[in-house]
């Protein structure tokens, strides 16, 4: 039998090929630790785009449920239709239809939001119901509308509306008042302008209810409250808080340069003539109390940004000491114990001397010479 013939060189010769496996590309396997990040990125921008959604439709709801439709029933109903289709499209559709229909639905109801227009002519509540104005010829002011009510209680009042003449010239300081209708870090910030030789002048910037209506935060960012600037005696825009609204009132004396408050003045009259000519809206977190004085104090020459303080203002009396603004010779507790104003508001009572009493017991100011309101006011500018 013939031996088969071994390969050249032999079985065990060094040149025989063995047989190699298939080389193939070897890819690095990430790490754990450097997807995370990237996943972690995901789901904030899912998240967002969520709470975007959430935040759109709710607005709507909001828009539609505030809008100026007369029928209560309506506005209700068409608020519940819009949110059901919104919770159907944006949770369980998911269509491309559908979301177009979504978008186009929410412009109508920007377009719509965006028409609803400020007016003057409404049934307003008695205490409101005046638009104040102001006329500047050279030193002299003339207010026109100035309120001074005689209060028997909250919502018993004797309409008193006069005219007043002030000097710039005599204009010397800036008084700060915080009013709390409830505890907690949000109240009411309002000014009066203080005089060497006249009453201070007081001016509060406030919503504009109509008859039957009442403040609501919610529904005061939904052009739902017309503004406007109280010009009125203290012992009314301060005594109607202290003596028969049971609000606490604090007053402070704000350290500022006689030019600086001469400035901010005529900042509040011109926006308080630019307000009786063209109704505006307030606006809880853009066109309010304290945003406004604060926008007033910047074009007055104020330095500063803006502070978490400005909208929750009833911390506001921190930022002002804080930043120089109030007697630094007295702690803030003790600013705030002795600039607490209601129990001396309620011993002055309706009397001429309400404003020279209030502030007896503040540091940081002298208690300005009231002027007897029977007193006749000077000639009136012949402006008009």
């Amino acid at each position: 039998m013939a031996l088969e013939k071994p390969p050249a060189g032999g079985y065990g010769s060094p040149l025989r090929r063995v047989p190699t496996m298939p080389q193939t590309e070897s890819r690095p396997v990430a790490a754990p630790m450097t997807r995370w990040p990237r996943t972690l990125l995901r789901w904030l921008l899912g998240g967002l785009s969520v709470l975007a959604q959430v935040l759109i439709a709710a607005w709507a709801c909001l828009a539609i449920y505030y809008s100026n439709l007369p029928w209560g029933w309506a506005r209700v109903g068409l608020a519940v239709a819009f949110l059901v289709f919104s919770a159907w499209t944006l949770g369980w559709s998911r269509s491309r239809p559908a979301r177009w229909t979504f978008a186009l639905l929410f412009l109508a109801v920007v377009a719509w939001f965006s028409s609803i227009a400020p007016s003057h002519d409404r049934e307003w509540r008695r205490e409101v119901a005046v638009m104040p104005r102001a006329i500047v010829d050279g030193d002299r002011v003339r207010l026109i509308g100035v309120r001074d009510f005689d209060y028997r209680s909250r919502d018993d009042f004797t309409e008193r509306y006069e005219d007043r003449q002030v000097a710039l010239s005599h204009l010397v300081g800036l008084d700060f008042f915080v009013s709390f209708w409830m505890p907690g870090p949000v109240g009411h910030t309002f000014v009066s302008f203080i005089f060497d030789n006249a009453p201070p002048v007081s001016i509060s910037i406030e919503t504009r209810p109509e008859v039957g209506e009442s403040f609501d935060p919610l529904a005061s960012l939904f052009k739902q409250f017309e503004l406007i600037y109280v010009i009125g005696e203290e012992r009314d825009v301060v005594g109607s808080r202290t003596n028969h609204r049971n609000e606490d009132v604090y007053l402070y004396r704000v350290q500022a340069s006689p030019e600086a408050v001469r400035r901010l003045f005529l900042i509040y009259l011109q926006r308080i003539n630019e307000l009786a000519d063209q109704a505006e809206f307030y606006h809880l977190l853009s066109n309010s109390c304290t945003i406004n004085i604060v926008r007033y104090a910047n074009a007055a020459g104020r330095v500063g940004r803006f502070e978490l303080r400005h909208l929750l203002n009833g911390w506001i009396d921190g930022y002002l000491y804080a930043t120089g603004r109030l007697d630094p010779n007295y702690p803030l507790e003790e600013l705030r114990r002795r600039g607490h104003i209601n129990a001396a508001a309620l011993a002055a009572g309706d009397g001429p001397d309400f404003s020279k009493r209030i502030r007896a017991d503040v540091p940081g100011m002298s208690p300005p010479e009231a002027t007897p309101r029977e007193q006749p006011s000077p000639p009136a500018p012949n402006s008009e």
